[in-house]
């Protein structure tokens, strides 16, 4: 655990201790002594460690750990009703503060990294290139590909042909994007898209995925429904997004799915982490998602007790799962709610320590920045959360942050 001498030799500027600490792999006993040298990390030691002299240390009585990082968000939408269409209407300016504001919230929430799966006029690229001091750390997909007319047709990218998919993914690598997102599925929140189908075939994905990997860019693909998981599956993604398993009559994931899945080594985010309560309190819901839950016999509760069941099959098949919200796309994700994500996975039969190492550093290499994040080690960010209590015996305390730290800036 300890860092050893030369940590100390830096002189840190200041340090964070706790008596509990989880260091992105596993629980560290008797706490953690993390000391920070501008957005650095330059020791980590042991709970009682006595600091080298002038380095001012702060004590916690929570959980310390890495800060979360959530891998499927959309600054550009506050998740209000209609937010993410209306980007498509919004100025440039205007996304720009709704930008800065999602970030706000998210750092607020403990959440130090963020994955936007989703803009418009590819905004979030400049934010991630100027981040102010205490900004999250972004890994930015820029606007999705989508067919024409097709899930988030608004934010743009729309691209059918073969010629045309080669464009598009030219085109974002030439704007700097760190990943490409493509919509294989319909989505509950674009009316007229086929939630039950898939909107691009299996060739058309690779040609995008053959593109991208010949640029160094991962594919990840939005897939709801299984017809738009398998395209995505044969077209060689790296990631799969929601991975819901809708299909006439129902919503359920097969064993051999999952085998496949697994056997691939594809990344699912299943996109958990609604907020229960503000789910309770939600208008009815729009006419093409009361539609889908009709064709597909179930009600959300039930929809997502399966969502539970398969959660947990995933686990079990040996799935590599990364945590993700779609924070903004809807009222109950808010920003900074991340921490929803992990506990979900422990109500799915997750070990508390195997749900909090995919939530760090699971997600950070899942977002390709698990040499800087997600982890308490030297040379590492410090991008640092004290959650309430002992996480291992109350996970929920995930949500009750003391305190944050994005790159040394405390929040």
């Amino acid at each position: 655990m300890t860092s050893g001498p030369h940590a100390v030799q830096t002189r840190p500027v200041f340090a964070w201790r706790a008596p509990r600490a989880f260091d992105g792999s596993r629980f560290l006993p008797g706490g953690a002594t993390v000391l920070i040298e501008g957005a650095r990390i330059v020791g980590v030691e042991p709970g009682d460690f006595t600091v080298p002299a002038g380095c001012e240390v702060t004590s916690y009585d929570g959980t310390l750990l890495p800060g979360l990082v959530d891998a499927h968000v959309h600054l550009v939408s506050d998740g209000q009703p209609g937010s993410l269409e209306r980007v498509g209407s919004m100025t440039l300016e205007e996304i720009d503060v709704e930008i800065d504001k999602s970030l706000a919230a998210q750092a607020a929430g403990g959440v130090t990294t963020v994955r936007d799966l989703g803009d418009r006029g590819y905004r979030t690229l400049g934010t991630r290139d100027r981040r102010a001091p205490g900004q999250p750390r972004i890994v930015a997909a820029g606007p999705p590909i989508t067919s024409p007319d097709g899930h988030c047709h608004f934010l743009g990218s729309i691209a059918g042909t073969p010629d045309e998919l080669r464009a598009a993914v030219a085109e974002h690598h030439e704007r700097g994007v760190d990943v490409i997102k493509v919509m294989a599925s319909g989505g509950f929140l674009t009316p007229g898209t086929d939630m039950f189908g898939a909107q691009y075939t299996s060739n058309d994905i690779r040609v995008i995925v053959d593109a991208a990997h010949a640029v160094g860019l991962q594919v990840l693909a939005h897939a709801h429904s299984v017809a738009g998981i398998e395209a995505a599956l044969a077209g060689g993604v790296d990631g799969i997004e929601h991975f819901s398993g809708i299909a006439e009559g129902g919503a359920e994931l097969s064993d051999d799915l999952l085998d496949r899945v697994a056997a691939a080594g594809v990344a699912v985010d299943p996109t958990m982490g609604f907020d229960p309560d503000i789910m309770a309190n939600m208008p009815p819901p729009p006419p093409q998602v009361t539609e889908t839950f009709a064709r597909l016999g179930l009600d959300f509760d039930q929809m997502m007790a399966q969502r539970y069941v398969d959660l947990g099959r995933m686990r079990a098949h040996g799935v590599r799962v990364v945590p993700g919200v779609d924070s903004g796309a809807m009222p109950a994700k808010p920003h900074g709610g991340a921490w929803r994500a992990v506990t979900d996975m422990v109500k799915s039969g997750y070990p508390v320590e195997e749900a909090l190492a995919a939530g760090t550093s699971g997600a950070a290499d899942a977002c390709g920045v698990g040499d800087v994040t997600g982890r308490l080690a030297v040379g590492y960010d410090a991008d640092l959360l004290v959650a309430e209590g002992d996480l291992a015996a109350d996970p929920a305390g995930l949500g009750r942050p003391q305190a944050v730290l994005v790159r040394g800036h405390q929040i």
